[in-house]
């Protein structure tokens, strides 16, 4: 396993992270328990989840893979490992979360019971990482382009009291950094700003999706991660799985997540189905999977602090924690950046 330093913390992070969003929906708690052991074992050090997990939400669900990693945590060296969480922000679209908190936002009095809502779920003291799940805000995130209004509620919370109430569960040792998710360049420097000028805690990640069909990152987001020590913590490598290959050909497998849960849609584009083939036909050539291609190209990316792996099964889990010994040269980085160049950004 390779290890990076996560912002400009002393914390050194696993080069991939295992994602659980799946434990509790698609994962039962013995077979989170199983992906957590083999991970670890494996020199995985760093685990991200998210108070609104399992992934599609719901009431009936809400909170259930803190609960499964807790049962596990209690069993574990604490100290040797990096546990992530997020706070969830306010319902988007269609979705109806007035079940956490009734509308979850970044109030003071919202951040300090969420985080002290997961730590229970957890069972431990602290969290190494607590981030942002998405902005308050108005932002054009989620697969969404195009901002060019700013539709927010008069009562929106300032960022300036989101950033204190961080720093208050900091000074109870409740947690030691925080991060932003699914946020933009603007967000970034407006957390950095707002430490410099009023000694408030500083951002230290930011986790984004990142991957073949959608490197957007690297529009702005890529040279402020460099520039002022704010790692990408990249989740979705494999988008949903399109990366995987395996929704290459009809039928889809049965239990996989574009199957299962029509709701997805982000990468499901004909433009997105194109560069996959595309990728894959640079795969067979290369002589390892797509999979493998995909995770690899993450990887290697100087901006990325750490890749956020997620599996449904214990081989999808070998072959993702594996990409780390793959190296893609530079004839194979050319090959991926010609398809770049002609498809760009299908699947944003």
């Amino acid at each position: 396993m390779q290890y990076r330093q996560l912002g400009n913390t002393d914390l050194h992070v696993s080069l991939i992270c295992l994602g659980t969003m799946t434990f509790g929906e698609q994962n039962s708690e013995a077979e989170a328990h199983r992906q957590l052991d083999y991970a670890v074992a494996q020199g995985v050090n760093f685990i991200d989840t998210a108070e609104m997990y399992p992934v599609p939400p719901n009431g009936s669900t809400y909170g259930k893979t803190e609960t499964y990693i807790g049962s596990w945590l209690t069993k574990q060296p604490r100290d040797k490992l990096i546990v992530a969480s997020k706070i969830a922000g306010p319902s988007r679209a269609n979705d109806n979360q007035n079940y956490i908190r009734g509308g979850s936002r970044f109030s003071r009095e919202q951040i300090i019971a969420a985080c002290n809502a997961s730590l229970k779920r957890l069972q431990t003291d602290y969290l190494d990482l607590y981030q942002l799940h998405w902005p308050e805000r108005q932002v054009n995130f989620f697969g969404q382009l195009g901002l060019t209004a700013l539709d927010e509620a008069d009562d929106i919370t300032p960022l300036q009291e989101s950033l204190e109430a961080l720093q208050t569960l900091q000074q109870q040792g409740k947690i030691r950094h925080f991060g932003l998710s699914n946020d933009t360049p603007w967000g970034v420097m407006e957390c950095l700003r707002l430490q410099r000028e009023l000694s408030l805690p500083r951002v230290v990640s930011v986790q984004n999706p990142y991957n073949l069909l959608n490197r957007s990152y690297e529009v702005g987001l890529s040279e402020i991660s460099l520039r002022e020590q704010v790692g990408l913590l990249a989740y979705s490598p494999l988008a949903f799985g399109l990366l995987s290959g395996k929704y290459r050909t009809q039928p889809w497998p049965e239990k996989g997540r574009l199957t299962l849960f029509e709701r997805f849609k982000r990468y499901t584009k004909p433009k997105g189905f194109e560069a996959v083939e595309r990728y894959a036909e640079i795969a067979e050539q290369a002589g390892i999977s797509l999979t493998a291609l995909a995770l690899a190209f993450v990887n290697q990316q100087s901006f990325v602090a750490s890749n956020i792996i997620g599996a449904t099964t214990q081989e999808q889990l070998k072959e993702n924690i594996a990409s780390v010994n793959v190296r893609l040269n530079d004839e194979i980085l050319a090959q991926i950046n010609a398809v770049h160049a002609e498809i760009s950004n299908p699947c944003p």
